[in-house]
């Protein structure tokens, strides 16, 4: 027998005069969350070791932190905490901790232009000469990076890490396309560039120092970029005892 293939096997509904046409509706894909994000920022091994690390920090270090809050609280008038919107995890701002470190009324935009000429220049990224807008100790709170202990605050939050690249100043547009793979991990309290030799470094080699650790970036690694920590910033507050030595002599015998 011989289907008839002139009538179609599906009746097809037809628009008839007066029927409207059925508009599409429009997907609205939502926003991710922070805490979606920082999930994508770092695997499971990695936020347990920031949790753990960061509270046991934080008990260690409480009488540190308790009589710092305490020397500016006494010797300086302002807040004790320093807040600043940093570029975080894929050029997401957050608020950074640190303890005040410079009188109330210092202009922080010329740290920010200082830091932006840096990122065409082939000289190593030494810190903006300040000295004058310090509080008491200031430079010695900053020296042994113990002003940057609050962010263990920023740690237990998820906006940060115990390792990873530093959180700059620099807005995130600002940073060139390949530069701006160092966004794809969580900014750290402590990196590779730190216990690389930060200061002898140009800014290029630090971003490509921060483009390795994301690439290669694992527990064990993180483990010996933390055993490296406090050595490296013994050895930076030595050599800069040393430095202020030798031009202290320097003065006394002109």
């Amino acid at each position: 027998m011989v289907r008839d293939t002139s009538t179609p096997l599906i009746d097809a509904p037809r628009r008839t005069r007066g029927t409207r046409r059925r508009k599409t509706a429009r997907v609205v894909v939502p926003e991710p969350s922070p805490e979606l994000l920082r999930a994508l920022g770092q695997p499971f091994w990695k936020r347990s070791m920031d949790v753990a690390g960061s509270l046991v920090a934080m008990v260690v270090l409480l009488p540190i932190l308790v009589l710092t809050a305490m020397f500016i609280l006494l010797f300086s008038r302002g807040p004790i905490f320093f807040k600043q919107q940093r570029a975080g995890f894929l050029g997401r701002p957050f608020t950074m901790w640190k303890f005040r470190t410079m009188k109330t009324d210092t202009d922080s935009c010329l740290h920010q232009a200082y830091v932006g000429e840096m990122i065409g220049s082939d000289v190593p990224s030494t810190k903006l000469d300040d000295s004058y807008e310090l509080i008491p100790c200031g430079a010695w709170l900053r020296t042994l990076c113990i002003d940057e202990l609050p962010q263990l605050i920023n740690v237990l939050r998820g906006d940060m890490s115990l390792v990873g690249p530093r959180p700059d100043v620099i807005p995130y547009e600002d940073y060139s396309a390949w530069q701006r793979r160092r966004f794809e991990a969580l900014p750290g309290m402590t990196g590779l560039w730190q216990v690389s030799g930060k200061n002898l470094m140009t800014f290029a080699e630090m971003i490509e120092l921060d483009i390795t650790y994301v690439q290669q970036r694992s527990f064990w690694l993180d483990t010996r970029i933390l055993l490296m920590t406090l050595p490296a910033i013994l050895r930076e507050y030595a050599q800069k005892e040393t430095d202020g030595s030798q031009e202290e002599e320097v003065l006394f015998r002109k």
